[in-house]
């Protein structure tokens, strides 16, 4: 895969346009993309795909995977981002391309670690599983074909021999359905997650799988593949870290956060100081409400926790005079003088506003940036409690903000099962009485702003939803992302190019 110019842009599109490549809008990613494109398009088409990936996470979570909310939500996210969503339409190349050169950005950016392996794996299954489900029967014996993988089907006579045993063993199957039913004789080791669940017959070391099934035959060779392919691009780490045209992109996209950065506030100077106890307890995420609780009570925080806490103040609406104000009284409470205060921390809380140092104006931490990075060693208080608490400190925090043990039941599964950021957004609608939030939580400025709406009327209580019976629909797919983010690739030039990325996803 190569990187040009927007000058060579449509040359290269004209040049790469070979439908043959992509014959089917479903595939396993076999070969790595060979074509040029642009830094441009190679972040918009990794970032869209980072957008629909957290929605299959949202969605997963929220919805049985069956259901037709689901299904119509997904389909929603995949028109939206233009990614293929009908099965084998015609003239939908530029989607299916999309959807092959995005895959194996995000494979180099997610093989980066354990976590963020285990992560893009789960949601690149889920969204094969839907898109593999909307085929037609036809359709999926195409793709069987295509990928290369043409099961065996029995012969009519063994299957009228068999035709007892394959109605007992697989559920749903009445006698007359047998013999409608097309069945394939496929190795045990690719139906092992059919022979756990006993839902399959089993004879010398064979699985009878019926047509209807087969899609765990093709998950799990599809899991296969792809785990495989993560750990083999993993081992070319050193070579892409050591790339300096890749490394800040795709530390970028791992820890990408899609949505508004909450830099500039409507809010700037309308919060007094002696609100900030009353608001800590009803509007502040669980994160900040721990920063603010230890600042509180020791008068004193390290820089990671400083960093985190007062970019998030500052984007609630916090002044450079009310910040200062607000350390320095703190903080003089605890074992810091005035003047060193005035010498040392206040220089660093300007820096934070952009009026020292590079004169930068720095941005709120998103909630991806608080999980990934710099994560809270002994006597810090920084980080997610979702993600870096011990599941019983965690339980003790939540006992603490009167969250009920069935809440913290369900809040300590999500934690287990990695959904930090669902385990926020349930926090949240604990927290607020409400049983639909309307949006996929994303960032701790974000979660102020939605609990000052609800506080103040702009969205109903639990108990007026449950009266009027128009409870909105739970987790409205990223409506809260921008359409205009800043890709990281803007003081890079264009005309930059970058050969050879396919020698990251193959055998030495």
């Amino acid at each position: 895969m190569e990187f040009s110019s927007r000058a060579r842009q449509k040359h290269v599109r004209l040049a790469g346009d070979r439908r043959e490549l992509y014959p089917h809008s479903l595939q396993f990613y076999l070969e790595p993309p060979t074509e040029s494109i642009s830094l441009v398009e190679f972040e918009s088409f990794a970032v869209d795909r980072l957008k629909l990936l957290k929605v299959v996470e949202n969605l997963g979570v929220s919805y049985a995977r069956s259901t037709d909310s689901y299904k119509t939500k997904l389909e929603s996210e995949l028109r939206k981002l233009k990614f293929p969503y009908r099965a084998l339409a015609e003239g939908d190349y530029e989607a299916r391309r999309k959807d092959h050169i995005s895959h194996f950005i995000l494979r180099l950016a997610y093989c980066q670690s354990e976590d963020l392996r285990r992560w893009f794996l789960q949601q690149e299954m889920d969204l094969f599983r839907y898109r593999f489900s909307q085929l037609s029967d036809g359709l999926m014996q195409k793709f069987l074909e295509y990928a290369n993988l043409a099961f065996e089907a029995i012969s009519e006579d063994l299957k009228n021999e068999l035709s007892n045993d394959l109605c007992a063993s697989t559920p749903g199957l009445v006698l007359s359905k047998v013999k409608e039913q097309m069945f394939y004789k496929v190795g045990l080791a690719d139906a092992v997650d059919l022979f756990r669940t006993r839902k399959v017959f089993i004879k010398d070391g064979f699985a009878y799988v019926p047509f209807k099934d087969i899609d765990a035959i093709v998950l799990n060779n599809y899991r296969t593949r792809l785990s495989k392919a993560l750990a083999l691009t993993a081992r070319s780490l050193p070579s892409i870290q050591s790339d300096e045209r890749l490394r800040p992109l795709l530390s970028h996209l791992s820890h990408s956060y899609v949505g508004p950065d909450y830099s500039i506030q409507k809010n700037t100077g309308k919060i007094s100081l002696e609100q900030i106890d009353a608001l800590s307890v009803k509007s502040f995420p669980l994160c900040m409400r721990q920063l603010h609780r230890a600042l509180r009570d020791s008068h004193h925080l390290r820089h990671g926790g400083r960093m985190q806490y007062g970019l998030f103040l500052k984007g609630i609406g916090m002044t450079l005079e009310q910040a200062l104000e607000f350390w320095k009284k703190e903080f003089v409470r605890g074992k810091v003088d005035a003047d060193k205060f005035d010498k040392g921390y206040a220089y660093n809380i300007r820096h934070n506003y952009g009026k020292e140092g590079k004169r930068t104006d720095y941005t709120p931490y998103s909630c991806m940036k608080i999980i990934m990075s710099n994560p809270p060693s002994q006597g810090d208080y920084h980080g997610c409690p979702f993600r870096h608490s011990d599941p019983e400190l965690l339980k003790q925090k939540l006992q603490s903000c009167k969250i009920p043990p069935s809440g913290i039941t369900q809040i300590l599964e999500l934690v287990k099962g990695m959904h930090y950021q669902l385990a926020c957004q349930k926090y949240f609608e604990l927290t607020h009485e409400v049983d639909d939030i309307g949006f996929s939580l994303n960032h701790p400025n974000q979660y102020f702003i939605e609990s000052q709406r609800l506080l103040n009327g702009a969205r109903e209580l639990k108990k007026e939803l449950s009266n009027s019976g128009n409870s909105q629909q739970k987790y409205n797919s990223q409506e809260n992302m921008s359409s205009n983010l800043t890709p990281t690739s803007s003081n890079t030039a264009t005309d930059t190019e970058l050969e050879g990325l396919e020698a990251y996803f193959t055998e030495d």
